[in-house]
């Protein structure tokens, strides 16, 4: 069967799904697989993190805001219909915002340090900013020469690395002004993750960076390759483990890699995020395909994706399985993340500008939305039979 691929990066074919055209009245969201509005917001979600250590959420945007949420869930089983049936699992949840913090510019990333207490943000005000949730002060710790696309908390080191599009990684101590390294990177930060010791930074031009946190901060990179994905990078994802990474691509395509080459014959790549429209009149089907925004990893090792169809999936890499597909919501997915105890999947419905200006309606809600994760959904299974 021929079929026409699509990459809805920038151009379309008619309208973005769920993204009403511009000067159209945007009708009030559906709410396809009823999961609960935590917070709607005036401007874009740029990026959604949980704190280690407790339930709390925050969320980063294109109006210059960092917000903290506190989020729970009350779980509630049914008494069991039949033995050896599992018993049916309700949840009551809910968000308040307990704090917000405005910077100079819109944020594109935060982190929670390992007790909770201090988030750290950058963004297009090329600063790395330190809030200390108790006393809401905050304080810029660190500066770059272009706008801080990844921001993490390193607690093994004591220290914050920064990823910006000035081509750099950079290690700051919050007592020094001066970075404590200096990484150059190839081309600019798209993404970056850091499960001490390793951390992974992919770049424009599909530059994938290795690093070896073991004894202490980096001076050089470990490793620097090209992506196994043949388009842009969006995102990546370090394994619980620290064995090897995942990395998405605006292709709709997400691979699964391994740091050491004794594991190479474990690699491999996946199409997602895409949807097929059958052949009418004797044309080609037409595939639309969509950018993975995000990857988290669940403590389970199993991990999902969200994309700019609107759709979640979450994913068992080791047994090659897809666990669970969401319904299409009526915006696209930007960020998303995993409470620490991994009940709560919490994800933007968002513009992610993926389709261009053109598309933008600033009508469309900005919501922050709350899965709850039913254990059967996200925990590992067997392999099936004849698989590989």
């Amino acid at each position: 069967t021929v079929s026409r691929i699509i990459i809805t990066m920038f151009g379309q074919v008619g309208a973005a799904p769920g993204q009403p055209q511009p000067g159209v009245q945007a009708a009030a969201p559906r709410n396809p697989n009823n999961d609960f509005t935590a917070a709607n917001l005036p401007d874009g979600v740029s990026s959604l993190c949980f704190s280690p250590s407790s339930q709390h959420l925050c969320a980063t945007s294109w109006d210059n805001k960092v917000r903290v949420y506190e989020v729970g869930v009350q779980e509630t089983a049914a008494p069991q219909a039949a033995l050896g049936v599992a018993p049916t699992v309700t949840a009551q949840m809910q968000a308040v915002e307990r704090a917000q913090q405005t910077l100079g510019a819109p944020v594109l990333c935060a982190d929670f340090s390992a007790d909770g207490m201090y988030v750290f943000s950058g963004g297009c005000d090329n600063a790395a900013t330190m809030w200390q949730l108790a006393t809401q002060q905050a304080s810029v710790i660190g500066r770059h020469d272009a706008p801080i696309k990844s921001i993490h908390f390193v607690a093994e080191l004591g220290v914050i690395a920064t990823g910006s599009w000035d081509k750099t990684i950079r290690f700051w101590d919050t007592r020094s002004p001066t970075p404590a390294a200096s990484l150059q990177l190839p081309e600019r930060c798209y993404a970056m993750d850091c499960r001490s010791p390793l951390m992974v930074c992919g770049t424009a031009e599909r530059k994938i960076l290795v690093y070896d946190l073991t004894r202490g901060v980096p001076q050089h990179h470990l490793r620097c390759d090209e992506s196994p994905l043949r388009y842009q990078t969006q995102c990546v994802a370090a394994f619980p483990d620290r064995e090897g990474f995942a990395v998405g691509s605006i292709e709709g395509r997400v691979a699964i890699h391994h740091v050491s080459a004794q594991h190479a014959s474990r690699n491999f790549a996946f199409k997602c995020h895409r949807d097929t429209h059958d052949a009418r009149a004797g044309r080609p089907n037409v595939t639309n395909v969509f950018p993975v925004n995000s990857i988290v990893f669940h403590k389970y090792g199993t991990f999902a994706t969200a994309g700019s169809d609107g759709v979640y999936n979450f994913w068992d890499k080791d047994s090659k399985q897809r666990l669970m597909a969401s319904k299409p919501a009526d915006n696209t997915i930007p960020c998303a993340a995993f409470s620490p105890l991994g009940n709560l999947y919490a994800y933007a419905l968002s513009y992610d500008w993926s389709r261009g200006s053109q598309n933008y309606n600033p009508q469309t809600p900005n919501l922050i939305m709350l899965h709850h994760v039913k254990d059967e959904e996200i925990r590992q299974r067997k392999k099936p039979a004849g698989g590989r």
